[in-house]
């Protein structure tokens, strides 16, 4: 049981750059929060592996599925979902979530992918776009701090 994801982008531009419009000064906080959620959220969901709980993964793999499809991470999104159903499948089900393994395997690479580019895209000092919009915005600073 294995999701393709390459097929699908990491980040989905039109929809990332959707949220950070619509969630404006609010969206470093937001991005913070996925972080530090879905961090520990990847960590509970590899540790319940681990122990063979499928109950303990549904909650962790609904964050990290929510705050990746609110930011526009459709293929964390997509693993995270596939993740928390099949858990609850598991539950219901009385299978171990053995059956999951491939499946949490590609979770953390594809978290901190995810969290690598977001992070790329977010940081301010990177806004390739201002910097193509005005080109000469660093000469015009530099003769004003002068």
């Amino acid at each position: 049981m294995a999701v393709e994801l390459t097929q699908i982008p990491v980040i989905d531009w039109p929809a990332f750059g959707q949220a950070r419009t619509t969630l404006g000064n609010n969206f470093p906080r937001i991005l913070g929060y996925f972080r530090e959620d879905g961090t520990k959220a990847v960590l509970e969901i590899e540790d319940a592996m681990r122990a063979g709980h499928a109950g303990t993964m549904i909650i962790p793999a609904e964050k990290v599925k929510s705050g990746a499809f609110e930011l526009g991470a459709q293929s964390l999104g997509i693993l995270a979902e596939e993740i928390e159903f099949g858990a609850r499948d598991c539950l219901e089900t009385r299978i171990p979530p053995t059956v999951l393994l491939e499946l949490v395997i590609q979770l953390r690479p594809l978290f901190e992918k995810t969290l690598e580019q977001l992070d790329r895209e977010s940081n301010p000092l990177m806004d390739r776009r201002a910097a193509q919009r005005f080109p000469n915005i660093n000469s015009y600073v530099t003769r004003r701090a002068s």
